[in-house]
């Protein structure tokens, strides 16, 4: 079905959107979580007719009810483990990566998964959820996010040229949430001038000392699955300087006898306000993904 392109007159321009969706034309949608990202989803389904066209809300849930105030209260889910009895086609975690541990996995029985949180599934304890998306009925979709060129990351994994992928994150400090020993070197950085690297390795740790900063790096590590959370090489840099997030992915294929190589460097500037971990651009693409996470059966796709 093609999305018809929006009145521009009476709707946000923000929130415009042209895209392709195979399938049932209202895919039913469950969302968990309502800060910043599931408030958008949410408004963006009741105001934007396209949308509306494609997807239909079918339960709204939140740590807190206090916060659901503005969703009717047929479509409130008080507790979480009542999500079979509203038929969702998809559930969408734009919540805590905790989510995906302790009901990935029986989301995946019933629905495909979105995981906004990719940062949880770089815990070896997420295998199981894993393994879920690729053995059952429904798919583990991962949105590409802020990660540019995650679909030819992951053609260069399958074809076994992807030789090195690194991630570099770099935000004004107070955007960043820090855990353990990452939190002390977050808070001296916090009193300098100039960029300061936090921390520089394999990206598998860093996803529990930042899990909510560096989602991109789990994307990439996902999607260079060659490679995964052990190889994949993350940089998270903080700068009192920065009004936005900067992301710079360097992907290289595998040397040559003569020694040269195929290298694909991006940078991404995501303007951001300080303190705000999502920069603005992550909204519509996070709407995005949510329209494209349909159709492809079991295993982990990147909408």
């Amino acid at each position: 079905m093609q999305l018809k392109k929006m009145n521009t007159k009476d709707e946000d321009p923000s929130s415009r959107l042209k895209s392709t969706i195979d399938g049932p034309m209202r895919r039913k949608i469950g969302i968990v979580g309502f800060g910043k990202i599931g408030k958008y989803l949410y408004r963006a389904v009741r105001e934007d007719r396209a949308t509306r066209e494609a997807i239909e809300i079918v339960f709204v849930w939140n740590r807190s009810q206090e916060a659901l105030k503005e969703i009717p209260s047929s479509l409130r889910l008080e507790k979480l483990e009542d999500f079979e009895s509203r038929g969702a086609d998809l559930i969408i975690e734009v919540a805590h990566p905790s989510i995906s541990e302790k009901f990935g996995v029986r989301f995946l029985t019933r629905a495909d998964y979105m995981v906004g949180s990719p940062a949880a599934l770089a815990a070896r304890s997420m295998e199981p959820l894993l393994q879920a998306a690729k053995s059952g009925d429904h798919g583990l979709y991962v949105p590409s996010g802020a990660l540019w060129g995650a679909s030819d990351i992951r053609k260069m994994a399958d074809r076994n040229t992807l030789g090195s992928l690194s991630v570099s994150m770099a935000f004004h400090p107070a955007s960043v949430k820090a855990f353990g020993a990452l939190r002390e070197k977050l808070q001296e950085a916090s009193k300098m001038d100039g960029p300061v690297t936090l921390y520089s390795g394999p990206v598998r740790p860093l996803c529990s000392l930042a899990p909510n900063n560096v989602n991109t790096m789990a994307a990439a590590a996902l999607a260079a699955h060659t490679l995964g959370f052990d190889r994949v090489q993350g940089e998270l840099i903080v700068d009192r300087s920065l009004d936005a997030h900067v992301i710079t992915v360097d992907a290289r294929g595998k040397p040559r006898p003569n020694g040269s190589y195929f290298r694909a460097l991006t940078t991404r500037t995501n303007p951001a306000q300080h303190g705000a971990v999502t920069g603005s651009a992550t909204y519509v693409s996070f709407l995005s993904s949510m329209l494209l996470a349909r159709g492809k059966g079991a295993g982990v796709h990147f909408c």
